[in-house]
């Protein structure tokens, strides 16, 4: 059997969180782990070494940008992929840009199962 690819999603969207991660376990594709805690979701990073993150832009504690900044920073989680996840960007906009911003890749809120799997794919190389 083929190794699920590992996700890990930082999104203080309690309910977001529970959804994708259920929608993308039972696709049989990946293992996933969420976190509703910046702090935590880094941490999470470092010790399960996932094959991308899913990491939303608004955060009460830390935005996404300082997030990402931490993992980039981090000689662990350095290279591991970042999608961000937002609802500024309209999805036209996202569209437009074929998903990238600013060097970055951005999915917009709300988001299909089937197009997110399509991204997590691109992003680890599996697509």
């Amino acid at each position: 059997m083929d190794r699920k690819a590992k996700v890990l999603i930082i999104d203080d969207e309690e309910d977001f969180c529970h959804f994708v991660k259920l929608n993308l376990e039972r696709s049989g594709k990946f293992q996933v782990w969420a976190s509703t805690k910046a702090v935590t979701g880094i941490n999470t990073a470092k010790i399960q070494q996932p094959d991308v993150i899913l990491l939303d832009i608004l955060m009460p504690e830390m935005d996404g940008s300082q997030v990402a900044e931490n993992l980039l920073n981090d000689e662990a989680t350095k290279k591991i992929p970042i999608i961000f996840l937002t609802a500024l960007a309209q999805r036209k906009e996202v569209e437009d840009s074929s998903g990238i911003i600013g060097g970055r890749t951005f999915i917009a809120k709300p988001v299909t199962q089937d197009e997110l799997i399509k991204r997590i794919e691109e992003a680890i190389g599996t697509s």
